[in-house]
């Protein structure tokens, strides 16, 4: 077998948009530039890049239009959208694709099962990102489940600001479902980093092929290797799970990088009325600006509590003769039965 090929397969850019709360601020989700991204991922060992923006991959584009020929770089995106009649919501990331792709996309995000349907059609390779993040109990546990594995071929079994306990419940899910029957699910990991100090601590490798597929494939690019690998599941994620310290760290980046924008530091993006009205809001509620640890801490500890709950109900569902092939094939089990 020949070498490996490493990528973040999740990470942000200046592009993830705006923060979800006190969005009249106009604080950014994450103000690393695209080429410092690049990079910091290079720097830590990724033979690839890629950027996963929040439905959007003008970061990609931005990096590209300076760096046309770059063969180490590829487009990608986070594609939010929602399980429809409820309000649980998906992360999916969508890997090499194009313009139109992402365009084509943004119109179907309100229903999970169109997006899936139509990255299928267009043979996009896609995952889905943190899958406990955003389920908090809005439909039965097993259902939800169920519905995972029928829709997506990968899952992001490592993200680097989620807790270990979160990642392995999503690994174990995989792996048990995964060996019912038809192929196996593709892992992968990613930093989900919105600083520059998180790039590329979490990673997916590929695996080479053997040598004469090897040499079949030499003339390919290391971007076109990777995603050769990923599509036919030599993947694994490696590197750092998340931690309340780790949460924390970003959050103080990114708000040190808002208080430099404030100041005119970066970018410009901040009109002056908004920079005023950025700097009077920090100044009355500075001492609330260093709490960063305590909300990470609140943060990680419901995170833990939801995710030991799931733990119990899927050791209890696994322990059972037909435990996991009822969830990984909810049908062929009630033909069983």
């Amino acid at each position: 077998m020949s070498g490996v090929l490493r990528a973040d397969l999740h990470v942000h850019s200046y592009h993830s948009g705006y923060a979800r709360h006190l969005r009249i601020l106009r604080a950014r989700d994450c103000y690393s530039e695209p080429e410092a991204v690049y990079a910091a991922a290079r720097a830590r060992g990724m033979d690839v890049v890629t950027i996963t923006d929040h439905d959007s991959i003008d970061g990609c584009l931005e990096f590209l239009n300076r760096h046309p020929d770059a063969e180490d770089f590829f487009i990608s995106e986070e594609v939010e959208c929602s399980f429809p009649g409820t309000t649980l919501k998906a992360h999916i990331g969508a890997y090499a694709i194009d313009e139109r792709i992402h365009r084509e996309i943004q119109p179907l995000r309100c229903d999970v099962h169109d997006v899936v349907a139509y990255l299928r059609s267009r043979d996009v390779f896609y995952a889905l990102n943190h899958p406990f993040f955003f389920f908090t109990g809005q439909i039965p546990f097993a259902e939800y489940v169920a519905m995972l594995v029928g829709l997506f071929p990968a899952f992001e079994v490592r993200n680097g600001t989620m807790l270990p306990e979160h990642n392995l419940l999503a690994q174990a899910i995989v792996s048990a479902c995964g060996a019912q029957g038809g192929p196996p699910f593709v892992t992968i990991g990613g930093s989900d980093a919105h600083t520059l100090a998180g790039v590329a601590t979490t990673f997916t490798e590929v695996t080479g092929r053997d040598e004469q597929e090897e040499r079949e494939e030499s003339h390919g690019s290391p971007r076109d290797r990777f995603v050769c690998g990923l599509r036919a599941g030599r993947a694994r994620a490696d590197g750092r799970h998340g931690s309340t310290l780790r949460e924390a760290r970003e959050i103080y980046g990114v708000v040190a990088r808002y208080w430099a924008s404030l100041v005119g530091g970066g970018r410009p993006g901040l009109s002056l009325p908004r920079r005023a009205l950025g700097l009077a809001f920090s100044a009355v509620t500075l001492p609330f600006e260093f709490s960063p640890l305590l909300v990470a801490a609140l943060d990680k500890r419901a995170e833990a509590a939801r995710v030991r709950a799931y733990r119990r109900e899927w050791d209890a569902a696994a322990a059972t003769p037909t435990g996991a092939v009822a969830i990984a094939n909810p049908a062929a089990e009630s033909e069983s039965t």
